[in-house]
């Protein structure tokens, strides 16, 4: 009976310097080495051992291609079951990059006034639109304080839900503890944005002092992450003078005429020589309701802004705003959304600038 076929070992022969054949096997080699401290596994395992930490999502999954999410590249990876992936065009990754501006962490809270010493250039609705655009994106609290003392209206492009009024509120301030409570003085869109409303009467308004804006505003911030402040069209009246020193940021909003374009500038003109200088640097300027013709140079008006503010926003003529009326934000054109995705993120980058001294209080952490 024949003996079973040996193995076949590998061998590798080498020369030695005295010329003479030497034997080389790599196992006793891999020993040696192992022996000698030069083994490269050895040497891998000195400089990084491999820890759970390694596995991760970044390192270890291929990358996928993004999808679109809208237009004609997101009809073809549709149709084709996707098959065909365009990716995202400019346009939709620009919007990303906006509504990732938009979503800015904010510590504490940030209070936003809108300002304009001209009536009907829209600045109810700018602050409106501003509020419900922040809260379509942002997981936080967002509300709208009605402080314009002549009556304002901003509470009736929502759908009502209480019949409070700002004056309620401040009647009531000391027993208000919990975000549950105050629910009950604000209506809330679908959006999430919610409005506290300013009184039907006029003389009740007017009596405001700033000390009960503050007084509004300190409630409001333990509850709010981010506080929008509609103001009336005088910038020395008592209920102006203080939301301007209570503001974090401002928002000069400007109708497409020379006229509402220069009283803009003459606020910020004010605001700049009565102590705000770093508010009117941070300010967004928005030139609303732009139409497609129109004989001012808004180029020359949007670069004349850009010199004096942080951005200068255009906000094109929308019919579902002319109304006046309640209006959601999908009922807006596709560019006069956008439009307002663009003011957000453009007011979402001041929120790490460090608020003006004038309204520096100490930030109160969200109350549940």
């Amino acid at each position: 009976m024949s003996n079973p076929p040996q193995r076949a070992r590998r061998i590798s022969v080498t020369a030695t310097q005295g010329g003479e054949l030497e034997e080389f096997s790599p196992l006793r080699s891999t020993v040696g080495e192992i022996g000698d401290g030069n083994s490269p596994r050895q040497s891998r395992q000195r400089s990084h051992a491999p820890t759970a930490t390694d596995f991760t999502s970044e390192r270890l999954l291929r990358p996928r291609s993004e999808v679109p999410r809208s237009g004609l590249r997101w009809l073809i990876y549709r149709v084709t079951g996707g098959r065909i992936n365009l990716g995202p065009s400019q346009a939709e990754l620009a919007e990303r990059d906006m509504v990732a501006r938009a979503k800015a962490r904010v510590v504490g809270c940030r209070r936003i006034a809108v300002m304009s010493r001209k009536g009907g250039v829209g600045k109810t609705t700018t602050t409106l639109q501003l509020g419900h655009t922040f809260a379509s994106h942002r997981g936080d609290r967002v509300i709208a304080l009605d402080g314009n003392p002549d009556a304002g209206s901003l509470a009736y492009r929502v759908r009502r839900e209480t019949t409070a009024t700002i004056t309620d509120l401040l009647r009531d301030r000391d027993s208000i503890a919990r975000y549950a409570d105050i629910r009950a003085y604000t209506s809330q869109a679908a959006t999430r944005l919610e409005v506290v409303a300013a009184d039907d009467d006029p003389s009740i308004t007017e009596g405001l002092r700033e000390q009960d804006f503050y007084s509004v505003v300190d409630l409001l911030e333990h509850h709010y992450n981010l506080v929008l402040m509609d103001t009336g069209t005088g910038v020395l009246e008592s209920a102006a003078k203080g939301i301007v020193e209570l503001a974090d940021q401002l928002v000069v909003v400007a109708g497409p005429s020379l006229d509402t374009a220069r009283t803009a500038m003459s606020t910020l003109d004010w605001l700049g020589k009565h102590g705000h200088a770093d508010l009117v640097a941070n300010a967004v300027a928005v030139i609303n309701q732009v139409r497609p013709k129109t004989q001012l140079d808004l180029d020359r008006v949007e670069e004349l802004f850009a010199e004096r503010v942080a951005a200068v926003v255009r906000i094109p003529w929308d019919p579902v705003l002319e109304a006046g009326a309640e209006a959601s934000i999908e009922e807006l054109a596709p560019a006069t959304r956008q439009a307002y995705l663009e003011l957000a993120a453009a007011v979402a980058d001041g929120f790490n600038v460090d608020a003006p001294e004038q309204g520096n209080r100490p930030r109160r952490s969200i109350a549940q």
